[in-house]
């Protein structure tokens, strides 16, 4: 028996209100992404793109449309199972992480909930698992670097062992070499752990290196769906896709590891 796609969103609307406006932020959304796959969003800022990640989060409400994970329906503000088993990584590494909360009770709070014994054994594993040392344990997001702070976002997200990861552009408030090591970092716990992940960017020299698919987002639609060969290809069969891919020209696809320098700093 062939397995349930691990995310399927089905014919996803989300709809606001402005100023009396109905505006359609995601417009009759379907796709699927099977176990172990990364599925790439992509899209111009306002495409939707974040709002339909948020909307598998169950961060924003569907007006139309619904998500399954592994087969099942999702609830509509997820329970802690679906939470545990489907973690978010923000844009934001500052802003998500609580300013007053030392790395230590940020990777704890998510044990504690989901009732997980021997928290400082985990908590470590968590911290080496992304390349920071115990000596990051104790410290508060002011006292980070940007990438180390997304590295405790990483951190926090996997500590629960979901089974899905969403990505909604992790590398963008980040300089360009730091970009580097935690695209390696996100390349190498997807092939350790089997996850399955879909990852928001505008940049397609990011969705090049980590995605195996990608939607190409315009207005709240998906335009069209392409394997990352057709990408470095410039094979996008839509006039939209093709002017996307155009004016990105210059992004190379990375096969091997970027290079990085030391990450213990960063």
């Amino acid at each position: 028996m062939t397995a349930p796609p691990a995310i399927a969103v089905e014919r996803l609307w989300v709809t606001y209100t402005h100023e009396g406006r109905r505006i359609d932020a995601v417009r009759d959304v379907s796709f699927a992404v099977a176990p172990g796959e990364t599925f790439g969003l992509v899209g111009e800022s306002g495409s939707g793109k974040s709002t339909v990640l948020k909307a598998i989060a169950g961060l924003v409400a569907p007006t139309a449309g619904g998500v399954r994970l592994a087969g099942r329906g999702m609830t509509a503000k997820r329970d802690r199972a679906e939470r545990r088993r489907l973690q978010y990584v923000f844009q934001d590494p500052y802003g998500s992480l609580h300013p007053r909360h030392t790395v230590d009770r940020a990777l704890r709070e998510p044990l504690e909930i989901h009732g997980f014994a021997d928290r400082d054994a985990a908590i470590l594993a968590a911290l080496a698992g992304v390349g920071l040392e115990s000596r990051h344990r104790f410290r508060y997001p002011h006292q980070l670097s940007g990438g180390q702070r997304q590295r405790v976002a990483i951190a926090r997200a996997l500590i629960l062992s979901p089974g899905v990861l969403l990505l909604d552009e992790p590398t963008s408030s980040l300089d360009v070499s730091v970009q580097a090591e935690i695209l390696n970092l996100l390349t190498r716990v997807r092939s350790e752990r089997a996850l399955t992940t879909i990852f928001v960017s505008h940049d397609l020299a990011v969705v090049a290196h980590l995605c195996e698919r990608v939607a190409i987002m315009r207005l709240g639609e998906i335009v069209e769906t392409l394997p990352v060969e057709a990408l470095r290809a410039s094979g996008a069969a839509t006039p939209y896709g093709r002017e996307l891919i155009a004016a990105s020209r210059g992004y190379v696809r990375h096969d091997e590891p970027l290079a990085s320098a030391d990450v213990s700093e960063r």
